[in-house]
């Protein structure tokens, strides 16, 4: 039996990868399940006939012998020579009294199947006899083929000849049947069924070879694929770069190929050096993957504290390998988060560079914060920064603003004359250290201006591949619900204090300033980590709701990813309970949204909702 055990997170990523927005149950889902399990050979045409001794090596591989045929060397019929390619799986599908031969001793292989064949073929696997058929052949086989699935949405009908689609849904089919023990016939070879449904992401992962990592640009692989996928994409073996990570399924004739790395100062490993399990590296933690990387890392290994270092990571994150800096270049843009100068070197500081160090930590275009240390002055919250890293450190620069300015398409897939690639990475900034990582579908429809867009970057495509914008989406400011408005101001004196909901907790904030707002919705502006202004949202009666909008009137308000929403329950002083957006409905609750007008470009976002019990 092949081994069939396979890590949660690995067989998501493999399934979504494979067949996003396919349903387990699908025809195209049906027919990557048979394809992994080695039942049918990706790339053959689906309207091609099966012969017997095709449909012979189908039964073998849904089996518990599907790794025995190899042993077989002998034939049984005189038309199947023991170097037949097909007389091991011949003589299990005999053996088992699945299939029969002809009375003349002949198998006949390269005959087609007829559907009253198969099917009678495959009761046998699931151990029905002549004693659970009723009436003759192949009435009967025919009748409960039907009966316990076996023909649900198969479309040969008595007497065709049974092509690859059709057995894409007799095999499957077979898989989820119950047999005449009642028991379901996947589960006694190992597979998940869950509501007459394979587990589709464990067969393909079950199969699936890897991690490697590509010593050059040509991949190590005992078959040639006819789909590659690269980060998730469709793409071609002659996108592969040296250091990708790679793993195939020759079943499924398939290679995933990821170019994923990060490179920067290695700070520790943890939860011991000499058994490494997971690793920082810009300040960013990593789960090792591989015992390759496990070693290189740990207290035997070739890298140390201090150390630059890139890791090549795989599908999941997890770092596959690593390798010296000098070999793989990185170059990170981004905002600055923070910036600070130690006054002496870090003790993470290799040798190579010991000068007193500035620690900046930037928020990257992946919407990941890194921790480079450098030489030079600290940087203010907000610049704009390109990084580079090599094996003799990082160096910090300026990034100068790169303007682009036009519509981005309502769909979202291009802006100004650009499609956006496939791995776009987009950061809107708030020039005072707040970001938000933020994906094209977002921007699908704004119109963003020369101040919107502050830099760019186009692939060898002439695509977007990356685009930092500032106070786009609204999404870096913080969000709240003023309850309270306490006003002891003299004529000589301003002193306002302000008490607000946000994120599950009341706060106040009280002083000689005073905003234009009064109790509701509002946003709050910082500069420099400090209140520098406090703006009212618009508020606007609800009357439907949904998961991801709402409605006010005929007129339709998308909903904030964060969205706050709060549940008023007292009279008088009023008093607010958290909630979430599962509990409350425009059927029981008067609901009233809170929403920025604020000028931004793709804004317009419902922050805030109150419920009020009707």
């Amino acid at each position: 039996m092949k081994k069939r055990t396979i890590s949660a997170a690995l067989a998501l990523c493999l399934a979504l990868s494979l067949c996003a927005g396919v349903q387990a149950a699908g025809s195209s889902a049906k027919q990557e399940a048979v394809q992994a399990l080695g039942i049918l050979t990706a790339g053959d045409s689906l309207t091609s006939q099966v012969t017997r001794a095709q449909f012979a090596q189908m039964l073998t591989a849904a089996s518990p012998y599907q790794d025995a045929a190899e042993g077989y060397g002998v034939s049984l019929f005189k038309d199947l020579k023991g170097e037949h390619w097909a007389s091991g799986y011949v003589r299990i599908a005999v053996e088992q009294g699945w299939m029969s031969g002809y009375v003349d001793g002949t198998f006949r292989p390269d005959r087609a199947i007829t559907l009253e064949e198969g099917c009678a073929a495959l009761l046998k696997v699931l151990g029905y006899d002549a004693s659970a058929l009723k009436g003759a052949y192949p009435a009967a086989q025919l009748s409960k083929a039907s009966s316990i699935g076996l023909l649900d949405g198969v479309s040969a009908t008595r007497g065709d000849e049974l092509t690859r689609q059709d057995c894409v849904e007799l095999f499957y089919n077979l898989l989820t049947a119950q047999t005449s023990a009642g028991a379901v016939y996947g589960t006694s070879l190992g597979y998940t069924i869950t509501g007459g449904q394979l587990d589709y992401s464990a067969l393909v992962a079950a199969d699936t070879k890897g991690p490697y990592v590509a010593e050059n640009t040509a991949l190590s692989l005992p078959f040639t694929p006819g789909t590659v996928y690269l980060n998730g994409a469709v793409s071609s073996l002659s996108a592969a770069q040296q250091y990708d990570v790679y793993y195939y399924n020759a079943n499924m004739d398939t290679v995933w190929v990821y170019r994923d790395r990060v490179t920067g100062t290695l700070t520790g490993v943890s939860p011991s050096k000499s058994a490494p399990t997971s690793v920082t590296v810009a300040g960013v933690s990593y789960q090792i993957g591989t015992s390759q990387a496990s070693y290189q890392l740990s207290s035997q290994g070739s890298f140390q504290e201090g150390d630059m270092v890139t890791l090549l990571l795989g599908m999941n994150g997890e770092a596959v390998q690593a390798i010296d800096a000098l070999e793989s270049e990185a170059v990170y843009y981004g905002t600055v988060v923070s910036s600070t100068k130690a006054s002496s070197t870090p003790a993470t500081t290799s040798a190579a560079t010991a000068a007193p160090q500035v620690t900046t930590q930037v928020a990257c275009t992946d919407g990941v914060v890194r921790t480079f240390y450098h030489s030079g002055s600290a940087l203010s919250a907000g610049r704009l920064v390109t990084v580079a890293t090599t094996q003799t450190g990082s160096t910090v620069k300026n990034l100068s603003t790169k303007r682009l300015e036009g519509a981005v398409s309502k769909d979202g897939a291009s802006f100004a004359g650009h499609d956006f690639s496939a791995g776009v990475q987009i950061l809107d900034t708030d020039g005072d250290g707040g970001y938000a990582r933020i994906y094209p579908s977002r921007l699908a429809g704004a119109k963003l201006s020369g101040k919107d867009v502050q830099y760019y970057t186009l692939d060898a495509n002439g695509d977007i591949d990356r685009m930092v914008l500032q106070n786009v989406t609204g999404d870096t400011w913080s969000y709240a619900y003023v309850s309270n408005i306490a006003d002891s101001s003299s004529e000589l004196n301003i002193s306002v204090s302000y008490t607000y909901l946000q994120d599950g907790q009341t706060r106040s904030v009280s002083g000689g300033a005073k905003y234009a707002v009064q109790t509701g919705g509002v946003a709050l502006i910082y500069e420099k980590g400090s209140l520098k202004s406090i703006r009212q949202l618009t508020s606007i009666p609800l009357n439907s709701l949904s998961s991801l909008s709402a409605m006010s009137g005929d007129t339709e308000y998308k909903l904030a990813e964060n969205l706050q929403v709060l549940l008023w329950g007292g009279t008088g002083q009023p008093d607010y309970y958290w909630t979430d957006l599962s509990q409350i409905n425009s059927e029981d609750y008067k609901l009233t949204g809170w929403y920025d007008s604020l000028g931004c470009s793709a804004g317009g976002r419902i922050r805030v909702i109150i419920a009020t019990p009707k």
